[in-house]
């Protein structure tokens, strides 16, 4: 894949980690990454985006990020409150098509989920990868709850005639708990898509040249990284959970 979006259940559930993990590991392989932000909401013009973030952690990735808006909103509702023109899926699109040009992989990261309104017709960032003809990686939680999250962000991409092209799940705890153990094994079929990361809780802290040289280990192959997250893989992830 030359352009991958990254979307996720929710806000705040570690896309930028995970942008950055995937952007570490492609380019310890050797080629070159571009992070793009559709939509940064909640900054201001000084302050550091997502895509600055994920730059920092990865290394030498090229950032570029479509609009700002200062409120921490939806960003057609930021967009609109501050009087500026909202991003459209073509906009995100077309961005990403000349970043591929140059780029052997572009990262495109999200708003918030994958329903979040981007503009005043309500168009999305699946609208944009449907456009895009682009594949579509789901970054969810580890705990209660995100099965059924999950399931309905699957649901949703396949509605857009999109497929869900894998998991990872953006913080996994220190010390899972049992809900978190048995779903590593519950997320695939939820989804409908492999398990491809496990991004432990706190990455994003680490220096710059620790967060790049474990990045690979979170990841599967189809990432760009060396993890393994099979069935038989999470089974010895938590055998406790999955036995009982």
């Amino acid at each position: 894949m030359s352009v991958l979006f990254v979307t996720g259940t929710g806000t705040e559930i570690g896309k930028t980690v995970t942008t950055a993990a995937i952007a570490a590991a492609t380019l310890r392989r050797g080629r070159s990454v571009a992070v793009l932000k559709a939509a940064q909401t909640g900054l201001a013009v000084d302050e550091p985006g997502d895509a600055a973030e994920a730059g920092r952690l990865a290394g030498a990735v090229t950032v570029c990020e479509l609009a700002r808006f200062p409120e921490p909103l939806a960003p057609a509702t930021a967009a609109l409150r501050a009087g500026l023109p909202p991003v459209r899926p073509q906009e995100i699109a077309e961005a990403a098509a000349k970043l591929a040009a140059s780029h052997d992989l572009v990262l495109v990261e999200g708003a918030g989920g994958l329903l979040v309104r981007f503009d005043d017709e309500g168009n999305t960032l699946a609208d944009a990868a449907r456009m895009a003809g682009d594949a579509v990686l789901v970054v969810v939680q580890a705990g209660l709850g995100t099965l059924n999250a999950t399931a309905l962000t699957a649901l949703a991409l396949r509605s857009h005639g999109l497929d869900c092209t894998g998991v990872v799940v953006g913080s996994w705890p220190a010390e899972p708990d049992l809900a978190a153990r048995c779903n590593l094994a519950d997320l695939p079929p939820a989804a409908d898509a492999p398990l491809l990361g496990l991004i432990p809780e706190g990455s994003g802290a680490l220096p710059p040249d620790a967060f790049q040289a474990a990045a690979p280990g979170w990841l599967a192959p189809e990432l760009g990284g060396s993890g393994a997250f099979g069935p038989a893989d999470v089974a010895a992830l938590a055998p406790a959970a999955l036995a009982s």
